[in-house]
């Protein structure tokens, strides 16, 4: 069996940067860190980060007062931000940067007295905290996730409009709304640069890649992380043989794998690159003649930097 492994996969700057920047929390405070939701969506990182001393929360107000609050990688609403501050919690921001763009850009339409049209995932974290940018009271900024959605749109004036993207969906998927957006509303913003994140669209590309050659792919990623859902959705959609699974402990419930001639490897921008190796090895331990190749993918170099008040004390 030949085995295909995408690039790149796995991690990517803005998880990194968030994880180091609870365990760079830990050394400094020690435990308890409060994190504000998971601090990136997979079962493993919370499981190790938990057995440190981090407590992941969704209700503010259970915080006790003073303590370190972590705000996670997919951002949190201007409410939440408030209400740390009237607890007196000492705060570390670990939104990811190309969240943070979002955020600016939802801010600067409550700000200018423009409605907003976000494209989402209803009730996931980075969809509140970014709709939780828009606070003005006398426009609107609207959640649509389909085709459905924009129809039922009303807005009040369309020569006054943006539009944004949740950082961790397809192409696939925000295409074919953008386009029927722009058939009614001719005069809507979008952003100058795409919302969806690099990592996102890397990942994407290699996937498809690993498409034309494999006649299976495994995703490997936790079920509620939206990039590896995303990966999971482009490849169910094109391919018969096509699961997502969260660690090497499923490879013995895929009925087909003994099927199929060549697997693809993919993995969300999410799950550490531990768990990829455990799922590569598994699959391999059952025939040692496998071929395992490497794919020629995109060359990520990007970093995020630490936030000031963090680096400052990690210098010390």
């Amino acid at each position: 069996m030949n085995i295909f492994l995408a690039n790149p996969r796995g991690f990517c700057a803005g998880v990194k940067r968030a994880i180091n920047i609870v365990i760079i929390a830990l050394k400094t405070y020690g435990k308890p860190i409060y994190v504000n939701h998971e601090i990136v969506h997979n079962t493993h990182v919370i499981k190790n980060l938990e057995s440190m001393g981090v407590i992941f929360n969704k209700n503010i107000n259970s915080i006790p007062e003073g303590s370190i609050l972590i705000f996670s990688a997919h951002g949190t609403s201007k409410y939440i931000y408030k209400k740390a501050i009237e607890k007196k919690l000492k705060i570390i921001d670990a939104t990811c940067p190309l969240v943070k763009k979002v955020h600016k850009e939802v801010s600067y339409a409550s700000k200018s007295n423009f409605e907003a049209i976000l494209i989402g995932t209803s009730k996931h974290p980075e969809t509140e905290g970014t709709l939780g940018q828009y606070t003005n009271k006398n426009k609107k900024i609207y959640l649509i996730e389909s085709i459905r959605d924009v129809l039922k749109l009303k807005i009040r004036n369309p020569k006054k409009l943006m539009l944004m993207t949740q950082t961790t969906l397809s192409f696939e998927k925000i295409n074919p709304i953008i386009k029927k957006l722009y058939k009614i509303y001719p005069k809507i913003i979008k952003p100058k640069k795409s919302d969806i994140c690099y990592a996102t669209i890397n990942r994407q590309i290699a996937v498809k890649n690993l498409l034309k050659i494999s006649d299976s792919i495994i995703v490997v990623g936790s079920k509620h992380s939206s990039n590896s859902n995303q990966l999971f959705q482009i490849t169910k959609k094109k391919i018969k043989y096509s699961i997502l699974i969260d660690s090497e402990k499923e490879i013995n419930n895929i009925k087909w794998i003994e099927k199929v001639e060549s697997i693809g490897i993919t993995a969300g921008a999410s799950t550490p690159n531990t768990i990829i190796e455990k799922v590569i090895q598994k699959i391999n331990n059952k025939n040692k003649k496998n071929k395992i190749q490497e794919m020629v993918g995109i060359q990520e170099n990007i970093k995020f930097h630490l936030p000031k008040d963090l680096k400052k004390l990690k210098c010390g």
